[in-house]
């Protein structure tokens, strides 16, 4: 096999040292895209949002998403629309978009001061335990209003929860409790919970949605 000669060393090194030098600049492009916080006007480009820590950040993204998601599927709902019961069991749309406010409320509790599940002050119980726990009194209680009563709780809890996520980094959002129910978690399980459990809602509502009276497909009504 024949030897390389200092001058084809010498090129093959001259072509790694551009090849590099083409390279590094796109590297570097791709690098800062991906570290780049998002000031929200491009809500489906998830990931770090301007004024939090970039895991926090990422998490509002996808929280941000979700609830863009669920306000698409109740736009123009009538109040008939919010209080129709499915069945004798059902929850309506109207309890169910308390029930996420609920949620988001209680979780804002437990993980930014440090309350106990179910240790809520009486004044916040009077509240939210209704819609938290939907059932009967979810059914006898939580009717009558408008969408904008809803959308508004939905817009306070959202307020409450941003706020205190701005004011937290990526250490508390990895901060593990060992006593929680489901087994050690951290922070942001609980929130990502938040964000999957409006996922998981918006699919009830949206079944709900299609048993309307009047709903296109629903012919038996």
């Amino acid at each position: 096999m024949r030897a390389s000669t200092r001058r084809e060393v010498i090129g093959s090194a001259a072509c790694a040292v551009a090849a590099a030098g083409a390279f590094w600049p796109t590297l570097g492009v791709a690098a800062a895209e991906a570290t780049r916080k998002e000031d929200g006007s491009r809500p489906s480009v998830l990931g770090p949002r301007e004024g939090y820590s970039s895991l926090i950040g990422t998490l509002v993204s996808m929280l941000t998403w979700m609830r863009m998601v669920v306000l698409r599927t109740v736009k123009g709902m009538s109040t008939a629309d919010l209080d129709f019961l499915l069945d004798g069991r059902a929850n309506s749309v109207g309890a169910l978009l308390l029930h996420l406010a609920a949620t988001e409320t209680y979780y804002a509790l437990h993980t930014f001061e440090g309350i106990a599940w179910n240790a809520w002050p009486e004044a916040m119980k009077r509240t939210w335990d209704v819609p938290m726990m939907l059932g009967p009194r979810a059914r006898e209680q939580i009717k009558g209003k408008p969408l904008s009563f809803y959308l508004d709780a939905l817009e306070r809890s959202r307020a409450q929860a941003l706020a205190g996520l701005k004011k937290r980094d990526d250490a508390w959002l990895m901060k593990v409790d060992s006593s929680w129910p489901w087994g050690p978690t951290n922070n942001l399980c609980k929130w990502f919970h938040v964000c999957e459990h409006e996922s998981n809602h918006n699919g009830q509502i949206k079944l709900v949605a299609g048993r309307f009276p009047g709903a296109a497909g629903n012919a038996a009504e």
